[in-house]
């Protein structure tokens, strides 16, 4: 198998590595993913809850021992509630954006992978062609088809393998991409919500 993608020429190997990066930053971003999951789909309700009953010690601990995005902005809402509108607004939002920057992080290096790795395997596939009918033009025309085949395949590979580590690169990146903007609309809106709850009452 390794013997026949090499074959491909020495771009096959930035293509290679590529690969590596894009699944090192995958199973990283997965193993991520999944602690920052939505673990309490309720916390809201049950934080208005304690809130309507005057009960903000115990909606603050509901908060703290859930280690989710929503739970900690929920919780940092909680803590400055004596404080204005406007600073209220403007330290969730600063918290919710630092939130939203962990959860991308590393995902531009899934985007750049997807993007350059069929093109150095389009590289890679004019360069083997240019190679071929190089050979070609020096054995002055005289080849038959079997040898012209040959160097067209081994050509072809490098456009393959680029395409096989650029597919699974942008599904996922797009992939992720949805759970942060997921992430992202449920904490502006739970967010708002609870600034309105506190400041109604």
């Amino acid at each position: 198998m390794f013997q026949f993608i090499f074959k491909g020429g020495i771009l096959v190997w930035p293509i290679l590595v590529c690969s590596v990066i894009s699944a090192t930053i995958i199973l990283e971003r997965l193993y991520k993913f999944h602690h920052a999951k939505i673990k309490v789909p309720n916390l809201l309700a049950r934080v208005k809850v304690f809130l309507k009953e005057k009960k903000t010690t115990e909606a603050l601990k509901l908060c703290e021992n859930i280690n989710d995005p929503v739970a900690h902005i929920l919780a940092i809402g909680i803590r400055i509630r004596n404080r204005a509108k406007e600073e209220q607004e403007k330290i969730i939002s600063r918290a919710g954006s630092k939130i939203i920057r962990q959860l991308e992080a590393n995902l531009r290096g899934l985007a750049i992978i997807g993007n350059i790795t069929p093109l150095l395997g389009l590289l890679g596939t004019v360069t083997g062609m240019i190679k071929a009918f190089m050979k070609i033009q020096e054995l002055g025309g005289r080849v038959d088809a079997s040898v012209l085949a040959g160097g067209i395949w081994e050509a072809l590979i490098t456009t393959a393998a680029g395409l096989s580590v650029a597919i699974p690169t942008l599904v996922a990146y797009h992939y992720f991409e949805g759970i942060v903007d997921n992430i992202s609309a449920r904490l502006r809106d739970e967010a708002g919500e609870l600034l309105e709850i506190e400041h109604a009452s």
